[in-house]
């Protein structure tokens, strides 16, 4: 396949692809027999429309904006951490310890420590199938997946039988006291005088993820450790041969992908529910793994393809919401266009690739 100019590779091929998996899902909406511009327009409105959407579309902009970096990071290392999920919920239980059994005297203080605990516990949880990979071979794929399950069963039990208030029913724990309470970005913007919508779950963690995205392009290629690791990741043994050790960097990539998957939990358990809940991560761990292929593997790609994740889950729950088209066909929305801005990438570059590589041909 010929090589695309970068500016194709970054803008064309992902536009096409959400563009095909738009027209396939319109035809999907036409065949249930609802209009697909009445759906498409309420989608859009939905979840852009006004700033209580807009609350929406940037809290799970933001989930997925740390999920997204954290494969990212993997990926520039060929390493495939799916092991997302159980990261982030395990850096939920690392958040929740820190709020409810260390007293803070304001939620700054409280949130530099949750970041703290939730990148620590997610980096740990990575550890383990990362030294399997490095020092037995076991693959990375199979043990994030199975490590994804024993973050369920063991955030279950932890709930159940350790965390959850006495009498209470649902596997939850308490509130998190007062002083740990994240400001809201309707409270925020409301406070400098910029009219936004109370009530909406976004918050100050948003400009956590921006500064984790800042951070990524640092590392990446600012530093050495970025330079080895996209060393390591385009050929293992040239690195080998020039003295880049395999173990350490696939410990500490994975580690620093697991501490990044695991920050989203200062998002959804301390922002939003503001206590653990089983569950919590919601797929998020997995929708990352799109949002990096989408973006590329970089933070700016990242980001607005973490926006545009956002924007589909808000305005397919008011897709459910407002009209009578089946929960399920949202979700066979969102998934195409997960299946074509993902897994039929090189199928969608093919395609960009005969229009605007052969014409280039034919005039030289």
């Amino acid at each position: 396949m010929e090589q695309l100019p970068k500016w194709a590779d970054l803008i064309v091929v992902p536009l096409v692809g959400l563009i095909l998996a738009f027209i396939l899902s319109m035809l999907m909406v036409l065949a249930t027999g609802h209009d697909p511009l009445d759906a498409l327009k309420l989608m859009v409105s939905g979840a852009l429309g006004s700033t209580y959407g807009w609350g929406y579309t940037l809290y799970y902009a933001t989930n997925f904006i740390f999920t997204g970096l954290a494969v990212a990071v993997a990926f520039h290392a060929s390493l495939f951490n799916i092991g997302g999920e159980g990261q982030a919920a395990l850096g939920g239980l690392g958040v929740a310890l820190v709020c409810l059994f260390i007293p803070w005297p304001h939620w700054t203080i409280a949130l530099l420590a949750a970041t703290a605990a939730a990148g620590i516990f997610g980096a740990l949880w990575a550890l383990i199938p990362a030294y399997l990979q490095a020092k037995r071979g076991s693959h990375i794929v199979i043990t994030t997946i199975m490590f994804n399950f024993i973050a369920a069963s063991l955030l279950n039990y932890v709930l159940v039988n350790q965390l959850r208030p006495k009498g209470a029913m649902d596997p939850a724990t308490a509130k998190f006291p007062k002083p740990s309470h994240l400001p809201s970005l309707g409270e925020i913007l409301n406070s400098v005088g910029i009219p936004f919508a109370k009530g909406t779950p976004a918050n100050v963690t948003l400009l956590v993820a921006l500064a984790a995205c800042v951070f990524v392009y640092y590392l990446i290629w600012r530093t050495r450790l970025g330079y080895q690791l996209r060393a390591f990741g385009k050929s293992q043994p040239a690195a080998v041969y020039a003295g880049i050790n395999p173990v350490k960097i696939t410990i500490i990539t994975m580690m620093i992908s697991g501490a990044l998957a695991g920050l989203m939990a200062i998002n959804n358990v301390m922002g939003e529910a503001e206590r653990l809940i089983l569950g919590s991560v919601e797929g998020a761990g997995f929708i990352g793994i799109a949002v990096a292929l989408m973006g590329r593997s970089h933070p700016i790609g990242i980001l607005f393809s973490a926006l545009l994740f956002g924007a589909l889950y808000q305005g397919g729950a008011e897709l459910g919401l407002w009209t009578s088209i089946p929960r399920e066909l949202v979700i066979v929305i969102q998934a195409l266009v997960i299946l074509f801005t993902g897994a039929l990438d090189n199928m969608v570059r093919l395609m960009v690739a005969k229009v605007l590589v052969r014409p280039k041909r034919a005039e030289a």
